[in-house]
């Protein structure tokens, strides 16, 4: 599932990510922030998410186990593998460290068994970026530098993503308030 990219939620990531990245955050580079629009877009459907699944086709919804599925040595089946794999975790972390932080913090409490519990979400997002990056031949070469900088500016994103988190919500009370008003 997709959602087009004149869609009114597409057109209000893309501005709120922009605005907070560009003035608040530091991030001035357009394609980092178009970049970062479309996983906030590409995420609102959960499947997407969600969509790593291991050789038996179980979903992976913990980092630690996505990363033991990227590793083209222990469960990876490929270096292609390795790099999808990868750039889901870069996604995945930086949604949730931006977007959801309080999560990250109750980790414990709401998975005890989960092994995230010791991962280090800024670190593996980072890190899966850079390896990302490292793909720069052939057909990976264009977004390589792309994906260079998100790793270079991870924080700074996950900063904007906190700010645009903050956007949300107050929109989210204004459109509360609007429709509490337009039915007393």
């Amino acid at each position: 599932m997709r959602i087009p990219s004149n869609h009114p939620l597409s057109q209000l990531f893309r501005h709120l990510v922009w605005r907070r990245f560009s003035r608040d955050a530091g991030v001035r580079d357009a394609e980092a922030c178009s970049y970062v629009s479309e996983v906030l877009i590409r995420f609102t459907h959960i499947e997407n998410l969600y969509r790593i699944r291991n050789a038996r086709g179980r979903r992976l919804e913990d980092v630690a186990e996505m990363l033991l599925e990227s590793n083209p040595l222990l469960d990876g089946r490929s270096f292609d593998r390795e790099r999808e794999v990868r750039r889901h975790v870069g996604d995945y972390t930086l949604f949730f460290a931006g977007i959801f932080p309080e999560r990250l913090e109750h980790l414990p409490r709401l998975k005890r068994l989960s092994l995230d519990v010791f991962v280090d979400y800024i670190r593996a997002g980072k890190e899966s970026y850079g390896i990302v990056s490292a793909f720069n031949l052939f057909e990976y070469r264009r977004e390589a530098s792309l994906f260079r900088r998100l790793a270079d500016g991870f924080e700074q994103c996950v900063y904007g993503l906190n700010l645009v988190k903050r956007d949300l919500e107050t929109l989210q009370g204004r459109q509360y308030r609007f429709w509490q008003e337009a039915l007393d």
